[in-house]
């Protein structure tokens, strides 16, 4: 809204200082210390509204230290993260550019199946919540989306390989930089440790025949539907403590808006020998936004937490993670940079089935970890929930720290 208003005023009137924001990055700023004041400001008040409301937390009997302290914590605070999200993004980005529509829609759609988990939980008293099959069904529908819109929109284009004459002056590279000329659509994305840095996703589909290679879009949905669902359940899985889901998507939202600029950067993209994404740019303010929400979220939700994300806040940060890498063509880089995610899921994937597989075998049921997700596991052997926490973030910034790297190693 505010940059096309003022986008309008530097026009039409030349207002002094209104070009500023044609910049990304002093939007970016905006958005991001938009987001605190949201978060900070507004915060509490949303909290004494869900006090007020008797909408607390249901803590499950696990016999993990702390935990009675924890019921009656107000929860449903995620409905603070997705304002402090999505109004900086309304005042601050682009609106007709194709990648905030996406991101907003999928903020939208993946925070209204979490309300609806927790919603059901507090007010109709049910544990389990939104049935699995209907989160489920959500997740799939916004990852097919994704997915048609990344193979069919005409706004979503890449350049391959960016060339900048030593000629190039400065107003050359803006114009090329707001422009999607001799960019085309493509079935590219990133692939870490390999030379060319570059994987085709119609290699999956060609081998069959020459006329199969145009139907690997279909293997692409089913990647962003896979992607979709993982990570959104992995930073439900991972909101187990407090701070610890919020803190590390932090982390994985700085990491991935850096990746979002140098893509959408003509000059950064030449310098680094990586894809030009056209318009990409816009994902930065967004991005920054997230930042922004998590780390004032963390104002009330560290250790001791005020208030409790829900399933509206873990379910809505993971899947805009995971849709944001996959915007930006970076979705195999997600093993690496949403390691925690992956260990918490695997953790729960690998104690279920070990159990199973004993309880057949042997007759009774026999455990990896003393429980899972890993966190607690953690918590069992006796760490405090703050340690835990702070070591899982102090990974988290590692992990991030290698996925950058990625960019020059190949």
């Amino acid at each position: 809204m505010l940059y096309n208003l003022f986008e309008y005023l530097h026009e039409t009137y030349n207002l002094s200082g209104s070009g500023v924001f044609q910049y990304i990055s002093f939007r970016a700023a905006m958005a991001l210390i938009t987001s605190l004041i949201v978060s900070l400001l507004f915060g509490g008040r949303i909290i004494n509204l869900i006090r007020k409301k008797q909408i607390g937390e249901q803590v499950r009997e696990l016999g993990l230290k702390g935990e009675e302290a924890k019921k009656g914590t107000p929860t449903m605070g995620g409905l603070i993260i997705l304002s402090a999200i999505i109004i900086p993004t309304l005042l601050f980005a682009q609106l007709d550019n194709i990648y905030v529509i996406i991101l907003l829609v999928s903020t939208i759609w993946l925070g209204t199946i979490g309300f609806l988990d927790d919603y059901i939980k507090v007010y109709k008293k049910d544990k389990e919540g939104l049935a699995g099959r209907f989160k489920i069904l959500g997740q799939v529908g916004i990852g097919i989306i994704v997915g048609l819109v990344m193979v069919f929109h005409s706004d979503i284009v890449i350049k391959e390989k960016v060339q900048l004459s030593k000629e190039s002056n400065s107003t050359e590279i803006l114009s090329m930089n707001n422009s999607s000329s001799e960019a085309s659509p493509s079935s590219k994305t990133t692939i870490p440790f390999f030379k060319d840095n570059e994987f085709d996703y119609k290699t999956l589909t060609s081998w069959i025949s020459d006329s199969a290679a145009k139907y690997w879009w279909l293997l692409f949905i089913i990647v962003v539907i896979f992607i979709v669902t993982a990570v959104s359940n992995g930073a439900n899985l991972t909101d187990g403590l407090d701070g610890l889901a919020t803190g590390t998507s932090a982390i994985i939202g700085a990491t991935l808006a850096i990746f979002a600029y140098v893509s959408g950067n003509i000059l950064a993209a030449d310098y680094l020998n990586i894809m030009y994404i056209p318009n990409v740019g816009e994902i930065v303010i967004f991005m920054s936004a997230f930042v922004g929400a998590c780390v004032g979220f963390l104002w009330y939700n560290s250790f001791p937490a005020q208030v409790f994300m829900g399933d509206t806040g873990s379910l809505s940060l993971g899947g805009i993670i995971a849709v944001v890498a996959i915007l930006i063509r970076k979705e195999l880089l997600i093993p690496i940079l949403c390691g925690v995610f992956l260990i918490e899921n695997l953790s729960v994937v690998l104690q279920v089935g070990w159990f199973k597989y004993t309880k057949k075998k042997y007759g009774e049921g026999r455990r990896i970890f003393k429980m899972s997700p890993l966190h607690h596991h953690y918590q069992k052997l006796g760490y405090h929930e703050s340690k835990i926490v702070t070591r899982f973030w102090i990974i988290g910034i590692m992990l991030a720290v290698l996925t950058i790297v990625t960019l020059k190693l190949r």
